[in-house]
C-alpha cells in the first residue's frame, strides 16, 4: 500500500518534540476527511479531491509552550477498504470520526465507526466532526442531534468547513491539548508512584539499620 506523506519538519528534529501523538481519521467516502487534513497541514482545499487509500501527514503545533507533533493518518472511506481499519487503530491515541452534515446516512455510519473503535481500542480519545458547514442550508443532521449523541457517548464534537477553513485547526489543537494533559497527568502519576516506592524502600532500610 502506498501513502501520501506530508511533513513540515525534518526527521532529525522529530525526536526533540515534547509530545508525539498518533491520530486516525475515520468515516465514509466523500465526507471530507482528506480535505480537513489538507486544510490543517497545508492550508489547501481541492474542490474535487481524489479518493484516498491511505495517507500519512505530520504537523507540529505549540500547545501551552509545549511542542506537540501530530502524526495524522487519513484512511479510505470506501467499504472495500474497511477491513484495513484495524491496522490504523494500533497505537492510536486519538480518532476523528467525520461525517457530512448534509447526509444523514454518513452520520449513522459514523456511529458504527465509533462503536467499532470503542470495542477495539476503548481508551482512544474520540472526536465526532460534522464537516461541510459551508452547506449549512442543506443540512440533514442538526447540531442538537450531534451534541446529544456526543454527550451520551462521552465524545468531543465539533462542526467544520474544510472549504472555508472553519474550526479545522480547532479540531486538531483541541485533541492535541487533551492528549497533552492526559500524558502529563500520567507522567505525574508515574513520578508520584516512583517517589512513594522510593520512600517505602528508605523506610525499610532505616528499620534494618
Amino acid at each position: 500500500m502506498t501513502y501520501r506523506v506530508a511533513d513540515n519538519r525534518t526527521y532529525s528534529s522529530i525526536s526533540e518534540n515534547n509530545h508525539r501523538f498518533k491520530i486516525v481519521l475515520l468515516g465514509e467516502s466523500e465526507v471530507g476527511k482528506s480535505s480537513l487534513v489538507d486544510r490543517f497541514v497545508k492550508n489547501q482545499f481541492h474542490e474535487f479531491p481524489q479518493n484516498t487509500i491511505g495517507a500519512y501527514f505530520t504537523k507540529t503545533v505549540l500547545i501551552n509552550d509545549l511542542t506537540v507533533q501530530l502524526e495524522i493518518w487519513d484512511t479510505a472511506g470506501q467499504e472495500r477498504y474497511h477491513v484495513l481499519a484495524p491496522m490504523y487503530y494500533r497505537r492510536t491515541q486519538a480518532a476523528i470520526i467525520v461525517y457530512d452534515i448534509t447526509d444523514h446516512v454518513t452520520f449513522e455510519k459514523a456511529k458504527k465507526w465509533i462503536k467499532e473503535l470503542q470495542n477495539q481500542v476503548p481508551s482512544t480519545l474520540t472526536m465526532l466532526v460534522g464537516n461541510k458547514l459551508d452547506l449549512n442550508i442543506c443540512r440533514s443532521v442538526e447540531f442538537d442531534e450531534l451534541q446529544k449523541f456526543a454527550d451520551e457517548n462521552n465524545l468531543l464534537f465539533m462542526e467544520t468547513s474544510a472549504k472555508h477553513s472553519v474550526n479545522v485547526t480547532d479540531v486538531f489543537k483541541t485533541i492535541a491539548r487533551k492528549l497533552s494533559k492526559i500524558e502529563t497527568a500520567n507522567a505525574d502519576d508515574g513520578r508520584s508512584q516512583h517517589l512513594l516506592v522510593g520512600s517505602e524502600n528508605d523506610d525499610k532500610r532505616n528499620c534494618c539499620m
